[in-house]
C-alpha cells in the first residue's frame, strides 16, 4: 500500500509520521502523479505547527514533480507517461498525489525531475516578483534577503540577467560564498544592513527590497529604500510582521509596501505556462542554476522540517519517496 507523511495534530516536527494511503483515483480533470520528488517549503512548517489552520490529520505538500500514471476523463492535454511538476497541489508528501490538469506544468526535456520539483514555487515566485510586482529595470539597485536560500539564489540570478545591481544578506561565510556564486554584487550580514545599504547607494537607498524573512528584517528593509521605492514582503521566515503605523511610509519618503503571494499571480493556465516556461527554459539554456541543498527520504520529513526551520539548509530541500 502506498504511504504518505501526515501530521496527526498541530505540533513540532515530530508529529509528522508515515501513514498508509489508498492509491488515489483521478476524476474530472485530475491527473494521478507518481511522485518523484517533493519540494519542502516554509508554509508547510506553519501548517504543521498550527500557525495556519488546517484539518488534522494533515498531509502537507503543494509542490512536487513526477510521472503521470492515470488521467481523469476530462484531463485534456496530458497522457500517461508525461512528466509534470506543480506548485499548487495538495497532499504531495506522498508516493502518489492528484493535481488538476490546469495546474500541471509540463517538464521539458533537459530538466530532470528533481530539478523540476525544486523550481515551481520558488522559481515562479522569483519570476512574478521581478516581472510583475515590481518590474525590475536594467541599472536599478535591489536588496534581497536570505541570499543563499532557494528563492534567494534564483532571485539573484534572474535579477542579474535583467542587468540589476544586487545587494543581498546572509548569515554565514558559507552562505556568502553561495550568494556570490549566484552573481550577487554585494553580500552583507544582517546586523547593521540598513546603514551599509545607505552607504553603498550614496545615501539614496535601493529601488526595491524583496523581503521573504519578515519580522526580523522588515524595519531594516523600510530603512533601506529610496524615496518612492517599494518594499515587497513575500514571506515570513522569521515570523509575521506586526501591525505598523502607515504614517511611517509617508515620513520615510512616500514608500510603497505590498504583500503579494504566488496564487494571485497564477490566475490562468496561460499565466502558469508563461512563468513556468520562462523558468524551465532558463534552466535548459543554462542561464539559471538550481541548487538542491539537501535530499531526505520521504520518511524523514520531520528532520527536513527541523533543518529548514533552523536555517541549516541552503538552496532547495527535497523529499524523495
Amino acid at each position: 500500500m502506498p504511504t504518505a507523511i501526515a501530521a496527526s495534530q498541530a505540533g513540532e516536527p515530530e508529529v509528522l509520521a508515515p501513514i498508509p494511503i489508498d492509491r488515489p483515483t483521478p476524476t474530472g480533470s485530475q491527473l494521478l502523479v507518481k511522485v518523484a520528488a517533493v519540494g519542502v517549503n516554509f508554509i508547510e512548517t506553519y501548517q504543521r505547527a498550527g500557525i495556519y489552520k488546517v484539518e488534522y490529520p494533515f498531509i502537507p505538500g503543494g509542490e512536487a514533480s513526477g510521472e503521470v500514471v492515470d488521467v481523469g476523463p476530462q484531463a485534456d492535454g496530458f497522457s500517461v507517461g508525461d512528466r509534470v511538476a506543480f506548485a499548487e497541489g495538495a497532499a504531495s508528501y506522498a508516493e502518489f498525489t492528484l493535481i488538476d490538469a490546469a495546474k500541471a506544468l509540463p517538464v521539458p526535456d533537459g530538466v530532470d525531475l528533481e530539478t523540476a520539483a525544486a523550481l515551481p514555487l520558488q522559481g515562479m515566485t522569483a519570476h512574478y516578483l521581478i516581472n510583475s510586482t515590481f518590474p525590475v529595470q536594467e541599472g536599478q539597485t535591489v536588496l534581497t534577503h536570505a541570499g543563499a536560500g532557494g528563492t534567494g539564489l534564483l532571485l539573484t540570478q534572474m535579477l542579474k540577467a535583467k542587468g540589476a545591481r544586487v545587494i543581498t544578506t546572509v548569515s554565514t561565510d558559507e552562505k556568502e560564498e553561495l550568494a556570490r556564486e549566484a552573481g550577487a554584487d554585494v553580500v552583507l550580514r544582517y546586523e547593521g544592513f540598513p546603514e551599509q545599504v545607505r552607504d553603498l547607494t550614496g545615501g539614496t537607498g535601493v529601488d526595491v527590497v524583496f523581503d521573504g524573512v519578515g519580522k526580523a528584517t522588515f524595519d531594516g528593509s523600510l530603512a533601506s529604500i529610496r524615496e518612492r521605492g517599494m518594499l515587497v514582503l513575500f514571506g515570513a521566515a522569521s515570523g509575521p510582521v506586526p501591525a505598523f503605523d502607515l504614517q511611517r511610509l509617508n515620513s520615510s519618503g512616500s514608500l510603497y509596501v505590498t504583500r503579494p503571494s504566488l496564487g494571485f499571480y497564477l490566475r490562468s493556465a496561460e499565466e502558469r505556462r508563461w512563468r513556468s516556461g520562462d523558468v524551465f527554459g532558463a534552466v535548459v539554456n543554462g542561464s539559471l542554476s538550481v541548487r538542491i541543498g539537501a535530499r531526505y527520504p520521504l520518511a524523514e520529513a520531520a528532520q527536513a522540517h527541523t533543518d529548514l526551520q533552523a536555517r541549516r539548509t541552503t538552496g532547495k530541500i527535497l523529499l524523495i519517496p
